[in-house]
């Protein structure tokens, strides 16, 4: 009105209105505002929120006041504006009360619009909560459906918003459609963004290696990365570089963006898949039952072999395996494989005391001489403190004390491996049990906590598993126990006297379960004298982590 009655025209001839000008323009900008807000107050869904909601409750009280005074308002613009074409120039530079009267109904506006406007943030999250709810309960409810395929599922997971291709294929880097994945083993790769580079390239590799038996069955399985970030943290460039940058490496499917992924989604990723920031596989069969809450330990252990990946498989693999040598380097190293084939004594070893490293390879290869048996050592690390692990790696290589892994995502490989092994015990409700095979990779992860150990064996028989503090002394008191090895051999001669010694001085057992993983034990029992450990809390910084966690 005011535009059509040229007010723009009058106000160019007289710097005296422009006061006045503004104050209506800023009260016709607050009664545009308010009715707008009024009216996403009547669109909000029925369904989702009702009147007795407090914070709709509030606003209905409130809508009337901001009715009245725009109506106010609006009367009091129009005069305004039928003053400002009809009156004359006197009356203009004489009224002076009018601005301050606009201006004052413009801050009465804008109060009330600003009220308004926190109860509608509420409402919004009340049905956005309530949305969430909703569909959290629908994932419980379609997972303990029976289904044809395996399409449902995902599309819940993945594309709640019927995105039309919300997966890009790895291979090509293009968007494709979820129907690709349609009745076909899924294993969902769902992580942070913190996810390491040694744990992608032992997945790559693993997954490479599964795409070259095409035609075996082992091969049919399809993985998909689903990122999982914290919707409460803005996402930032640094956020969205690295998220591209993990995209980029994959070989596999992922999510086209994280956004796709929705709130609820997350919520039933943390609440019932007990994801936390560890990654986790989480298998879907072709018609979406989940067949492995989590088979990460399983492709660790044993690779594309534990295919389909189900509990099942994982409970026969365990079936088969003994505690042997090649449990614990499997999948790492070929030249320790061949060494066990040729039937020689392989001692793996670990720890950062460098002291103690130079002592136990010295005095070992000593016995090993005066014993006239054949012998390989090999440096694996320790689980933690890459850095004094790499500079270990060094000193040996240097003084050429033994064998080493030089690439330290084996050491980190090997470990991986050994933990997944308890991990996947307690998932299958066994990491309680009498098992034997159990108890000594609980010792192993033991030891690794509190100094250095060695493992000892004949090809795949280990006769010894010890720390640091009898292993070394079993070879250094090796007069004392040399007439026993013509008559039962090294490896049961040296057993039997690091059994004496490990009887008299039991070091204590330790384990760290990172509340990261998921699944903690109520309860657990110490690898060496089968009582119920104690629990402890305990925060631990080895500062081997680049930063990267701590930004996501």
């Amino acid at each position: 009105m005011a535009i059509l009655k040229q007010v723009p025209i009058i106000l160019e001839h007289s710097g005296q209105l422009k006061p006045r000008f503004d104050a209506l323009n800023n009260l016709i900008k607050a009664m545009v505002a308010i009715t707008r807000c009024i009216i996403e107050f009547k669109e909000l869904p029925s369904m989702y929120i009702s009147q007795d909601v407090p914070a709709l409750a509030t606003a209905m009280t409130h809508i009337p006041t901001a009715v009245y005074w725009t109506i106010r308002s609006v009367v009091a613009c129009a005069t305004q504006i039928t003053t400002l074409t009809s009156m004359g120039h006197d009356y203009w530079t004489s009224a002076t009360n009018e601005a301050w009267e606009l201006s004052t109904m413009a801050h009465k506006i804008n109060s009330i619009l600003d009220l308004l406007k926190k109860q509608l943030t509420l409402c919004y999250q009340y049905i956005d909560d309530k949305w969430n709810a909703e569909t959290f309960q629908m994932l419980l409810n379609l997972f303990e459906s029976i289904h044809i395929d395996n399409m449902k599922i995902l599309r819940a997971l993945i594309s709640p918003k019927d995105d039309v291709q919300p997966l890009l294929e790895g291979s090509t880097k293009r968007r494709v459609n979820i129907d690709v994945l349609r009745r076909k083993n899924v294993l969902l790769l769902i992580s942070g963004l913190s996810i390491s580079q040694d744990e992608l390239s032992i997945l790559e590799q693993i997954y490479n290696e599964s795409r070259v038996h095409g035609n075996r069955m082992e091969s049919q399985y399809e993985v998909v990365w689903i990122p999982v970030v914290d919707r409460s943290v803005v996402w930032t460039d640094i956020m969205q570089n690295r998220f591209e940058t993990l995209q980029a490496t994959m070989p596999w499917y992922s999510v086209y963006t994280p956004t796709l992924i929705d709130k609820a989604v997350i919520r039933f990723i943390k609440e019932v898949w007990h994801f936390r920031n560890k990654p986790i596989l989480v298998v879907l069969d072709p018609q979406g039952k989940v067949v492995s809450p989590n088979a990460i330990h399983m492709m660790w252990i044993w690779g594309s072999t534990a295919f389909p990946f189900t509990s099942l498989r994982e409970e026969a693999l365990w079936r088969e395996e003994t505690w042997r040598l090649e449990l614990l380097v499997d999948g790492i190293d070929p030249t320790v494989l061949n060494w066990v084939k040729e039937g020689k004594f392989i001692y793996l070893y670990g720890g950062t005391d460098m002291e103690w490293i130079r002592k136990f390879t010295t005095t070992a290869r000593a016995v090993a001489s005066a014993a006239r048996i054949p012998l390989e050592m090999v440096y694996v690390g320790k689980s933690n403190k890459r850095e004094q692990v790499r500079r270990c790696i060094t000193s040996i290589t240097t003084e050429n004390l033994s064998y080493c892994w030089q690439d330290l995502t084996m050491v980190w490989f090997f470990w991986t491996r050994l933990e997944s092994m308890l991990f996947s015990k307690i998932q299958l409700g066994r990491g309680d049990d009498d098992d034997s095979m159990l108890r000594e990779i609980k010792k192993l992860l033991s030891y690794d906590k509190e100094g250095g150990w060695a493992v000892l064996s004949k090809g795949s028989f280990v006769f010894v598993n010890g720390h640091s503090s009898t292993v070394l002394p079993t070879f250094t008191e090796y007069n004392l126990w040399k007439d026993d090895v013509p008559p039962k051999g090294f490896d049961i001669a040296c057993m039997d006297y690091h059994s004496k010694l490990h009887s008299d001085s039991q070091p204590c057992c330790r384990f760290e379960f990172p509340s990261e993983i998921g699944r903690i034990p109520e309860k657990i029992r110490c690898p060496e004298c089968l009582r119920i450990m104690e629990k402890y809390m305990t925060f631990g910084c080895c500062h081997d982590e680049n930063g990267i966690s701590a930004l996501y």
